[in-house]
C-alpha cells in the first residue's frame, strides 16, 4: 500500500489571508523529511483568494503549491476544508501531511485521517526519518513522563499534527523555484452542518510566549502574587514576556496561555530565565532549545541546571527583585 504513495504534505494554515507561523515551520521541518526521502515538499493552500500567499510557500521551502480557492473556504469550517483535502490527498496519494497542532489543524487532521482510513499521530515535538523510509513521529506519552516515537507502517499517508514552535523554520529564499497549480475546490453543500453567523474577536494585548524574544518563567518557587509580580517587572525590564510553569497555572495565577512545556507551549527565545523552576522532563521539553537559559533554584542540585548556560543558586522569591532593580538602574544610567 505504502509503495506508490510519494512526497511530503504540508497544510498551510492561512488566517484571514496570513499565512500563519506554524506553516512556515512545517515547510521547513517537511523540506528536511523529502530531501531525506528524495522526495518533493508541497503545500495546500486552502481559502478564499489565497493564491498570493503561494510565493511564499515556495521561498520557505515548496516545491509545489496546490491552491484551492472558493467562498466557502473564507472561514474555516471543518465539514468544507475536510471535503477539499480529501479530494486532494487521495488522488495524490502522498506518502506524509504534516499539520500544525493549532486549533484548526487539531480539528481538520482527525477528520481527513478518518475518512483516509490511516493514523493520526497528534501534537508531536519531533519528527524523523527511519533507515526504511518511514516517519518516526515522537510526542509525550503516559501524562508527558516519557517520550513516545510512533510509526505507522501499514498505511498511508503518515499524518502528524506538530506542536508550533517545535520545528525551525528554514531561511527565507526568494529565489527558490515552484511550481503553483490551482485545484478545483468541487465542494458538496449538501454536507455542511455548520454556517458560521458572525466572528468575534478578542484583544490582545500581550505578545505570544511563543514568538517572544525574552521570556522571564516564574515556577512553584515563585507561585504566590508577589513573587509573580517581581517576574513582571523583570520581564518589563528585560523588553520581554512573562511565562511560567505548569504549577503557576494550576494555581490560577496565569492564563494556560502562559504555559511553557508538554502540555503547554514550546518556545524558543533568545534568552529564557527560569526562576523558581526545578526542570521536570515536561518543562524542559517546550523550552530547552532556547538560546541562552539562566536558571535561578535554591537547589543546587535542579534539573533546570543541567540544560542552564547560566545557574544562580539562591532563593528566586530574593533574586528576582534585585536582578530586575539592577537592570533598571543600568538602563537609567545609559540613558
Amino acid at each position: 500500500m505504502k509503495s506508490d504513495h510519494k512526497h511530503v504534505f504540508v497544510f498551510a494554515e492561512q488566517r484571514d489571508g496570513i499565512l500563519q507561523p506554524v506553516a512556515i515551520e512545517l515547510l521547513g521541518k517537511a523540506r528536511e523529511l523529502a530531501d531525506a526521502l528524495q522526495e518533493e515538499v508541497y503545500a495546500l493552500l486552502v481559502g478564499e483568494r489565497v493564491e498570493p500567499l503561494a510565493p511564499e510557500c515556495i521561498a520557505r521551502g515548496a516545491d509545489k503549491v496546490l491552491v484551492a480557492e472558493a467562498p466557502e473556504l473564507a472561514t474555516y469550517t471543518t465539514e468544507p476544508y475536510t471535503q477539499v483535502l480529501y479530494r486532494i490527498v487521495s488522488e495524490r496519494e502522498p506518502s506524509i501531511v504534516l499539520f500544525g497542532a493549532t486549533t484548526i489543524g487539531r480539528d481538520l487532521a482527525p477528520r481527513l485521517s478518518a475518512r483516509l482510513a490511516t493514523g493520526l499521530t497528534a501534537d508531536c515535538t519531533a519528527l524523523d526519518v527511519s533507515p526504511d523510509g518511514d516517519l518516526l513521529m515522537t510526542r509525550p506519552a503516559f501524562g508527558g513522563n516519557l517520550m513516545a516515537t510512533i510509526l505507522c507502517k501499514e498505511h498511508r499517508p503518515q499524518m502528524s499534527t506538530v506542536r508550533p514552535g517545535v520545528a525551525r523554520p528554514h531561511p527565507r529564499d526568494p529565489h527558490r523555484q515552484g511550481a503553483v497549480e490551482r485545484v478545483d475546490a468541487r465542494l458538496d453543500p449538501s454536507k455542511f452542518k455548520v454556517k458560521v453567523l458572525q466572528t468575534l474577536r478578542e484583544e490582545k494585548t500581550r505578545v505570544d510566549i511563543a514568538a517572544a524574544r525574552v521570556l522571564v518563567s516564574g515556577g512553584r518557587g515563585m507561585g504566590n502574587p508577589s513573587a509573580l509580580n517581581a517576574i513582571e517587572e523583570l520581564a518589563t525590564a528585560l523588553g520581554g514576556e512573562v511565562s511560567s510553569s505548569r504549577a503557576v497555572v494550576d494555581a490560577g495565577l496565569l492564563p494556560r496561555e502562559r504555559q511553557v512545556g508538554q502540555t503547554g507551549k514550546t518556545v524558543r527565545p533568545d534568552i529564557y530565565i527560569a526562576a523558581g523552576i526545578s526542570g521536570a522532563i515536561q518543562h524542559l521539553a517546550g523550552m530547552e532549545e532556547s538560546g541562552y537559559i539562566i536558571a535561578i533554584n535554591k537547589d543546587k542540585y535542579a534539573p533546570i541546571f543541567q540544560v542552564a548556560d547560566l545557574g544562580i543558586v539562591g532563593d528566586a522569591a530574593r533574586i528576582v527583585p534585585l536582578l530586575a532593580a539592577k537592570i533598571r538602574a543600568l538602563r537609567e544610567t545609559k540613558q
